[in-house]
């Protein structure tokens, strides 16, 4: 792959630094143990090292208490664990037209099945939410309001902290989707009233697949929604309470935990910033070349403020995947086309009935000559469409 233009970092950012490759071979050969089951040194070891993850990853979230920064498999796992644990029969939730299916899916089948009724409030023209939009959708029995904090489809951030204190003065829960800006953009839980915010560690915290989290304000209630091994209190018939193991079971995923922490120590050390703003200088140089071609469709990137650089387009006349199949059969560029998991967010763009966008994401490792190959590419692919050669 090493003549891969890799554009599909929204998806899985790849490749990873150096640092997280070399720690995850080096710790799993060292310390590839059940971490906190045992006193021998490699256990102890390597329950150090989680521990030390979780304080990390409370503090870059604006965490106070590291055991409440938990671990599961994924967003989607913890927005399942979320949804679960927090909502109950007759209960009404908030939600926006932009929400992947990891919050989606979850919400209608407890819709369908009657437990819950869900509102869902559209975005405007720009690809924002309205504060004020989410206040009106409040009812007495509102018990959730959750949303992404970027969408995976047309990159626009959410005004979260506004959203948050409207939810913190009505006295309902906030959850926060996360999966696009953890590691992209600076997050404080606390400056931005989350009650629970939730990270997966492929993405921009540049760690594997396999692992991810959420971290879950103290005095957030929250019922344990899988029982099983915890390596404490194993007489007890009941799982633990307490945090972490009220949202943990079984034996962690150590070589995930590994590579996420080495994913976090690289952004910290590079700073979210500069890796951000370096993004989005790569994001306008796409966007102002893919604007320029005759027959090209971009959605909602009229400025870069307030976005993360992931770009949707579309060429008239022809179909998201067999664009994309273009990009990547004849010019080895790599990106997302579909619906992104994101379906209601196509249905109000209008692009659901062509059967989505084309997504360029942009990543840490993404250069300039290979966004102006992208350019080049799909000016080439909408000339020819037109029946026009290009030079």
């Amino acid at each position: 792959m090493s003549d891969l233009i890799y554009l599909d970092n929204a998806s899985t950012t790849y490749p990873k630094p150096a640092g997280v490759y070399a720690f995850m071979a080096e710790f799993y050969r060292s310390h590839g143990v059940s971490p906190g089951r045992s006193k021998f040194g490699a256990a102890v070891e390597a329950e150090d090292m989680v521990r030390g993850t979780r304080r990390m990853l409370a503090d870059f979230l604006g965490g106070t208490d590291p055991d409440h920064l938990t671990f599961s498999y994924n967003a989607s796992d913890s927005l399942n664990m979320v949804v679960q644990g927090v909502l109950r029969d007759g209960d009404h939730v908030v939600t926006t037209n932009l929400e992947h299916n990891s919050v989606l899916r979850p919400l209608y089948h407890l819709e369908q099945a009657g437990v819950i009724d869900v509102t869902y409030v559209p975005f405007d023209v720009d690809g924002y939410v309205d504060p004020d939009d989410v206040r009106r959708a409040l009812r007495k029995d509102t018990r959730l309001v959750i949303m992404n904090h970027a969408s995976n489809v047309i990159g626009t951030v959410q005004p979260i902290g506004e959203i948050g204190g409207i939810c913190r003065e009505a006295g309902v829960c906030f959850a926060v989707d996360a999966s696009q800006t953890a590691g992209a953009l600076p997050i404080d839980v606390e400056e931005m009233a989350v009650d629970i915010l939730v990270f997966t560690g492929h993405k921009c915290l540049l760690g594997p697949t396999g692992i991810g989290g959420s971290y879950i304000k103290p005095g957030t209630p929250i019922a344990c929604t899988r029982f099983g091994g915890t390596g404490v209190r194993s007489a007890d018939r009941f799982h633990p309470d307490e945090f972490p193991y009220r949202m943990e079971c079984g034996t962690l995923n150590i070589l995930g935990v590994a590579g996420l922490r080495a994913g976090v120590e690289y952004v910290i050390e590079q700073g979210v910033e500069n890796i951000h703003g370096r993004e989005m200088s790569l994001w306008e140089r796409a966007r102002d070349g893919l604007k320029e071609i005759e027959s090209v469709t971009l959605y909602c990137a009229d400025t870069p403020e307030n976005k993360i650089p992931v770009l949707s387009f579309n060429i008239e006349g022809l179909e998201a995947a067999d664009v994309g199949a273009m990009l990547d059969v004849d010019y080895n560029i790599a990106c997302r086309t579909g619906l992104h998991c994101a379906p209601l967010a196509h249905r109000q763009l209008g692009t659901e009935r062509i059967n989505g966008s084309v997504r360029p994401g942009i990543g840490p490792f993404n250069t300039g000559d290979e966004i102006d190959t992208l350019v080049g590419a799909v000016r080439r692919i909408a000339a020819a469409k037109r029946g026009r050669a290009v030079a």
